[in-house]
């Protein structure tokens, strides 16, 4: 399934009353969703040697949460040291996780400068949107 025809998709879920959809061409399936109230985040697709900021989202004023359903990696790449750890001061902006969803890398960056409070012990693996992924307190 060609990038175009995700962003199709993608659009006509932010358009439409429809809350999920899945998607099965040859061997690739695309699901898309999106829950009621929550704003839409968009993201652009980056390598993950990209230093741009690509997506950030926050549940509260302090909970930064996965804007998009993919594989987490709290690290720019396997065996380097993670983005931030548990009393790490983060500023406005600052990448805090890789999404990594169909092969494309999203960034999670800090929607607000903070100290780091909590963290996800998910690394490598699948987390859901709106799931929990850090706490900044101010």
């Amino acid at each position: 399934m060609d990038l175009e025809k995700i962003k199709t998709l993608i659009d006509f879920v932010g358009r439409s009353n429809v809350t999920e959809l899945s998607v099965t061409e040859k061997e690739t399936t695309v699901r898309i969703f999106r829950t009621r109230n929550q704003k839409t985040a968009q993201s652009d697709p980056v390598p993950a040697a990209a230093q741009a900021p690509v997506a950030s989202a926050v549940a509260s004023s302090s909970t930064v949460t996965a804007p998009i359903f993919g594989i987490l990696h709290r690290s720019p790449a396997p065996g380097e040291q993670p983005f931030v750890k548990v009393g790490d001061a983060v500023e406005l902006g600052q990448t805090l996780f890789i999404i990594e969803a169909m092969k494309v890398f999203n960034r999670v960056t800090a929607a607000r400068p903070g100290r780091i409070v909590a963290l996800t012990e998910v690394d490598g693996a699948e987390v859901e949107v709106g799931e929990m992924l850090a706490e900044i307190d101010g």
